[in-house]
């Protein structure tokens, strides 16, 4: 695999782009922090890690790069060593985990496997370097898995939660955060980065097994919508951050709600009666959230709503792990399972 040859202080539209981008959000990845960022050694991950160590002397970040080796196909150990390689050559730190397929078989296996193994190099890093705390982990993620990820959860009848999934930033665990800066390119884009600025990529042989829900998304679905709908892949990517701010807006409402029409002992029934069903749904799923509950179904959410409707009965209904919400004429409560 041939390396890149060093450029001097490079400038490209992509630089701009993702630094103009930084600048609009000053708190997305500040000035001399330390960034762990997760490299597959495919386009979307190799286009991140040389654009963020362009952008370095910009914003003095501390760089390490993390490498997870699922072990699916026989040239798995040959990119790791190769990445490592590319890495040192660039002066920077580089460390690696490994699995088996046997062990992490699917896709949802593998992704909950790469953020433990992140988590907890974030952590160490931390600890060896307490005066610069890694705080934020990125990955490659683009427009195009936005897109992605959207379709399979719109096939899939899932919440607004779920269609506003892939979002640019969210809570990994404690303080640390994880952190998508390539939202605003797509696929086609960091591949032309990958062209023009001679990067290596190294190709997963997984990623044509159209067995896997989401390369079909990608392979047979989206490239359709593209003829039908020219740049239809970003449209659906920025409706997705839509519906994450949408649905951000949504959780500080309701918990507002709550606190209004709530005490101690739990949710006055007559207010609660005035809101339309939607909203009550809404309201009891955060209320559940809230209090460590599982909630039940949507479905579920809707019958509860309306067996307090003014004139019903008291009642209560079982919930998950011996939890059962109760009401009488004034009053909805939780009660434990202990209690």
């Amino acid at each position: 695999m041939s390396l890149h040859t060093n450029r001097k202080k490079p400038w490209s539209l992509w630089h701009k782009r993702l630094h103009k981008e930084l600048k609009r959000k000053n708190n997305l990845l500040p000035a001399g922090s330390s960034l762990l960022i997760s490299v597959s050694g495919g386009q979307d991950s190799i286009a991140l890690l040389q654009l963020i160590i362009d952008l370095q002397r910009l914003y003095k970040w501390k760089l390490h790069v993390w490498h997870g080796d699922h072990g699916w196909h026989k040239n798995s150990k040959k990119i790791a060593d190769e990445l490592e390689q590319w890495c040192k050559n660039k002066q920077i730190t580089f460390s690696i985990a490994s699995t088996e397929k046997n062990k992490v078989s699917t896709e949802k296996e593998a992704r909950e496997w790469r953020y433990s193994n992140l988590i907890e190099q974030a952590i160490k890093l931390s600890e060896e370097n307490q005066e610069a705390p890694c705080k934020y982990v990125l990955t490659g993620h683009t427009g195009t898995d936005r897109a992605e990820t959207f379709l399979m959860n719109l096939a899939r009848g899932s919440h607004i939660a779920g269609l506003s999934s892939l979002r640019e930033r969210r809570i990994l665990q404690g303080d640390i955060e994880l952190i998508r800066p390539m939202l605003i390119f797509n696929r086609q884009e960091t591949l032309q980065i990958c062209n023009e600025m001679n990067l290596p990529v190294w190709l997963d042989p997984s990623n044509s097994n159209i067995q896997l829900t989401r390369n079909r998304i990608r392979k047979e679905v989206l490239p359709v919508l593209e003829m039908l709908n020219l740049g239809c892949t970003m449209r659906i990517a920025s409706l997705a951050d839509s519906l994450a701010h949408l649905h951000s807006d949504q959780y500080q409402l309701t918990k507002l709600a709550i606190q209004a029409i709530s005490n101690e002992q739990g949710i006055d029934r007559k207010a609660m009666t005035k809101l339309p069903s939607t909203v009550r749904a809404t309201i009891f799923y955060q209320w559940f959230k809230d209090n460590d509950v599982k909630p039940p179904s949507s479905k579920q959410m809707y019958e509860l709503g309306h067996k307090i409707e003014k004139n019903k009965p008291p009642s209560s209904i079982d919930l998950s792990n011996g939890w059962k919400v109760k009401w009488d004429k004034k009053l909805i409560t939780l009660i434990g399972p202990n209690n």
